[in-house]
């Protein structure tokens, strides 16, 4: 449930035997087309006056419970219904919607210089890619944010999220190690669960050559990433070992089965879909022995949330997930937890991928960036 806006899909596969192959040639200059007019529109949205998108909308706005869509955010999603997307997943193919994630998200770039490393983690079924961003000037003893990516657990990668870690680090003055777990549909849950928890435990007991303060190590992700996040965190309480400094829950996914009234509000039009979303689940879950509705991995549902770290939680008005992402809010709160709750009213899911389109998105990334360093510097 994360990232940029994806470009159309080209087919993959040699054609059915007796099938014209010229269908596919028109389809490959179809998605080049339709790649290119969305590289020029995702550059051109950053230097157009509101006044001008308003324009080019034809001065309408939209409004739900109270809350109007951020006019940056319109043009885009106006865009992409324009080249015939549908959502966040551009082909239920799992190689070409990775694929094409990867392409589109390569167009939004931020350009944020840094230092950044890649190096393995030990994980439970071998070796994970990871990638260290150390802001310029960074003390041995700088706070650590492990961070977990969004995209359904299905797509996405250490590179869909690069240029937000980049800003993390940079803006927030801390360390940040991104975690490339393993995917389903090739890893059913809990694999992604156990690679979370597996990554945080090595960044605890190798704080020290990461540079970081092991009593300042935070969690954190967007969507899917968040729900992993989450996980973490109660794990570790349910262990009785170091717990994580803040949990940093970026529109969250934390009730895999239940149905919301924003799940139905936001259903379609919104980047994320539910269309988007039922794909996710069936990858994710579909034929694993886990249960969505098991606490091992919809956190929400877990019967005791008291114990937990402190958490920084946004959400998105115009985001399916929005109204789960307030109900672990409320119920982290119920059960004495320290929350920091924020919603951006404005906003759609993966508004943190999009802070280069400037608008909102850039507005309350930056506010969270600021918060969550606001949190780590505390003692």
């Amino acid at each position: 449930m994360t990232s940029s806006l994806p470009a159309a899909a080209a087919p993959v596969g040699p054609p059915a035997p007796g099938a014209d192959p010229a269908p596919r040639g028109k389809s490959r200059v179809r998605d080049a087309l339709v790649n290119a007019a969305t590289r020029v529109t995702l550059r051109a949205i950053p230097l157009l006056p509101d006044a001008v998108k308003r324009a080019l909308l034809g001065g309408r706005t939209v409004t739900v419970d109270g809350n109007t869509l951020d006019i940056t955010l319109r043009f885009m999603l106006a865009a992409q219904r324009a080249a015939g997307l549908g959502g966040l997943v551009a082909s239920e193919d799992v190689a070409v919607a990775r694929r094409q994630l990867r392409i589109t998200s390569a167009m939004l770039v931020a350009d944020i210089e840094g230092d950044v490393s890649e190096l393995t983690v030990p994980g439970p079924a071998g070796p994970m890619a990871a990638r260290l961003y150390r802001p310029t000037g960074a003390d041995a003893d700088t706070a650590l944010l492990v961070f977990f990516h969004g995209g359904g657990f299905v797509i996405g990668d250490l590179d869909s999220h690069d240029d937000l870690c980049r800003l993390i680090a940079r803006d927030g003055g801390l360390n940040v190690l991104s975690v490339d777990y393993r995917l389903a549909p090739e890893h059913k849950a809990p694999a992604a669960v156990d690679d979370a928890y597996a990554a945080f435990r090595w960044a605890v007991e190798h704080a020290v050559e990461l540079g970081a303060d092991p009593q300042r190590i935070a969690v954190g992700g967007d969507s899917a990433g968040g729900n992993l996040a989450a996980l973490v965190s109660q794990r570790a309480r349910n262990d009785g070992v170091t717990l994580p400094a803040l949990q940093l829950l970026i529109y969250p996914a934390v009730d895999l089965c239940s149905d919301t009234r924003s799940k139905t509000l936001f259903a379609d039009g919104y980047f994320l879909t539910r269309r988007d979303m039922d794909w996710f689940m069936e990858q994710y879950l579909g034929g694993a022995d886990v249960d969505p509705a098991d606490p091992a991995v919809s956190p929400l549902l877990a019967d005791d949330l008291s114990g937990l770290p402190p958490a920084l939680i946004l959400t998105g008005g115009f985001d399916p997930l929005r109204d789960e992402g307030r109900s672990y809010a409320d119920a982290l709160r119920a059960a004495g937890v320290e929350v920091d709750f924020r919603e951006e009213g404005t906003l759609v899911h993966a508004f943190a991928n999009f802070f280069p389109l400037g608008g909102g998105s850039a507005t309350a990334t930056a506010a969270m960036i600021s918060a969550l360093r606001a949190h780590l510097s505390r003692g």
